[in-house]
């Protein structure tokens, strides 16, 4: 295929800091303004700011005048790195978009090492779609950073398996034995992920059932009550399952808005809550309509109560499935002032080792993958942790439904026996909302 020139925006780094390692042995050239750029984001809390500290220092160690006179090679079987200095607007660019604009000037370093480099491809990589517009309108390759995108995103489409002419009287077996029947069984074991959730039907009988991997048994799911939370359908009865079982320690619930993700895991850590030092619920903030978080009014924890409003709501609709005064409501109002039920923007737990905790990330598809580890590995001793989203609702201009880090996560941990995912396909909130999400 040939070697190749690869020219990075900065929204690629701050996606990724690591993002120069993943381009084998072809060169990558950064453009001057792409450093420029990276200053103004040095400072602050969020990913993006830790990604360009990080990206910072990592170049400082490659830094010498090679780097930018004869570029610095970034190892064994590596390309070598290129800075570009000057102002590289070319003719061609300038001709269509005159402005020198941070995006324009990208546009130019790439049409100018394409054009002194003329026997390698030249290859723009930004995860901008505007500017990737622009890059074709004028005739210059460019992609996406595609390093991390999933490529099977159709199991978010979909529920659970259902599997028809199941034996009766194996379904029969199920009901009777309370710690399961062995998997082997069953014809489809070979086609069971760890902690898989399906439905067997038979011509007189049906049953829900899971395939536990610890116990290598396949067992009946029970429609059970979480917290007065109660399923409403198969799925849910799914999620419930998985939730409530203490082995399985990562959790990822995907599905379009009303079918009741996070009312859910909610449900399920307040019914586990003794088992737990912490219930957290956590989710990110994204600024809509160009409003920065910076212009609300009041301290930290005012500016991002109105994130945080939603998952509220669906404590509010936990607590009224009970009267003021009952024991549920003044556990979960004593649980909230003693700490033990906290609710908070996700930028505040960065850097905590959560321990004993159970975790709840909503709104997961706003995360990028790296985001994801990050949040992952702060798990501790005794701490479940249960991602929720909808990876077509994305308010991050730089991801959607493949390289978003809720469908990166759910697509490298399937198979490991501490994982599952459930996907919630049936609205629950109400046929109005049904309806919008189905057809609008």
């Amino acid at each position: 295929m040939g070697k190749k020139n690869f020219v990075l925006d900065t929204n690629v780094i701050l996606h990724d800091y690591k993002c120069i390692e993943k381009f084998e042995e072809n060169d990558i050239y950064l453009p001057i303004v792409v450093l420029e750029e990276l200053d103004k984001f040095k400072k602050g809390s969020d990913q993006i700011n830790y990604n360009a500290r990080e990206f910072v220092r990592e170049l400082d160690a490659l830094t010498s005048n090679d780097l930018f006179l004869k570029g610095a090679s970034l190892g064994e079987g590596k390309g070598t790195l290129y800075i570009v200095t000057g102002d590289k607007h070319t003719d061609k660019v300038s001709l269509s978009f005159p402005d020198k604009t941070p995006d324009n000037r990208i546009l130019s370093c790439a049409t100018w090492v394409a054009e002194t480099k003329p026997k390698m491809k030249t290859i723009l990589v930004t995860k901008d779609i505007n500017l990737r517009m622009k890059a074709r309108a004028l005739g210059i390759a460019v992609e996406d950073y595609i390093n991390d995108k999933v490529v099977n995103v159709d199991i978010f489409e979909r529920a659970q398996d259902i599997y028809d002419e199941t034996d009766p009287e194996l379904i029969d077996k199920l009901y009777s034995t309370p710690g399961g029947i062995d998997a082997d069984l069953l014809e489809i074991k070979s086609k069971l992920e760890p902690n898989d959730c399906f439905i067997l039907k038979s011509m007189r009988n049906s049953v829900l059932a899971r395939y536990n991997p610890f116990t290598d048994k396949i067992e009946r799911v029970e429609k059970g009550n979480n917290y007065g939370i109660t399923p409403r359908n198969a799925e849910q009865s799914f999620a419930f399952e998985v939730l409530n079982d203490p082995d399985v320690k990562l959790v990822g619930i995907t599905g379009k808005a009303g079918t009741g993700k996070t009312l859910l895991a909610l449900a399920s850590a307040l019914k586990q809550a003794g088992m737990y030092k912490q219930v957290l619920l956590a989710r990110p903030i994204v600024s809509l309509a160009n409003k920065d978080i910076g212009f609300l009014p009041g301290d930290e924890k005012q500016k991002v109560a109105p994130y945080m409003q939603p998952l509220f709501d669906n404590l509010n609709v936990i607590k009224s499935q009970f009267v003021a005064t009952s024991a549920e409501v003044k556990r979960i109002d004593e649980m909230q002032k003693e700490n033990k039920l906290v609710v908070e923007a996700l930028a505040f737990i960065r850097g905590r080792s959560l321990s004993e905790t159970f975790c709840i990330i909503d709104e997961a598809q706003n995360l990028t993958p790296h985001e994801i580890k990050t949040i992952i590995t702060r798990a501790g001793e005794g701490t479940k942790m249960v991602f929720t989203g909808d990876i077509q609702q994305i308010d991050s201009p730089y991801l959607d439904a493949q390289s978003n880090g809720l469908a990166y996560m759910v697509d490298k941990m399937k198979g490991q026996e501490i994982f599952a995912h459930i996907n919630l396909i049936k609205g629950e909130r109400s046929a109005l909302a049904e309806m919008a999400a189905n057809l609008l």
